[in-house]
């Protein structure tokens, strides 16, 4: 069976959950999880299938073990490696800045060309995204705090779809 890392960021737990429930969703490939707070940069050397996940903090800052552990992506070579990318955020509270931490991640990344899983923006109800591009979110997006209800489906939908992007 095909390994995949899945490296998160998570201050308060809810992040780790939703990694968590995206490790046990997949069915072809198994998950092996890292919290950026403790991993080790070598770690992302022995995959070609990464997930990265971040939740959102303030007005558009990424969480903090993030921020600490960001450049270390600029030392990995990509070629042939496929990512792909998941953010907690509050749309009621933050509607100006929503999952502004997933975009900022995906802004860092120093290849965008082998991100997958890209995700609707329908459904949720925001002014404005860092994570947003053209009419798509960057990766999956969560919202623990309106849309609990949501979250099992949408990480059930988007697994089915890396798993026939990183196949």
């Amino acid at each position: 069976m095909k390994s995949i890392g899945l490296f998160y960021g998570s201050t308060y737990g809810m992040t780790e959950k939703v990694a968590e429930k995206i490790k046990e969703a997949f069915k072809n490939f198994s998950v092996e999880l890292y919290d950026v707070k403790e991993a080790p940069k070598e770690a992302l050397n022995q995959y070609d299938r990464l997930i990265f996940g971040t939740s959102a903090w303030g007005i558009g800052e990424m969480q903090d073990d993030w921020e600490r552990w960001i450049t270390s992506l600029e030392d990995i070579d990509f070629s042939g490696k496929k990512i792909a990318l998941f953010g907690l955020g509050d749309q009621v509270k933050y509607p100006e800045s929503f999952v502004d931490g997933l975009g900022t991640l995906y802004c860092r990344l120093p290849d965008k060309s082998v991100v997958v899983g890209e995700w609707p923006v329908e459904g949720y109800d925001y002014y404005f995204s860092l994570a947003d591009k053209d009419g798509k979110f960057v990766g999956l997006v969560i919202d623990e705090h309106n849309q609990k209800d949501k979250t099992d489906e949408r990480i059930r939908q988007w697994v089915a779809q890396l798993e026939k992007e990183f196949a």
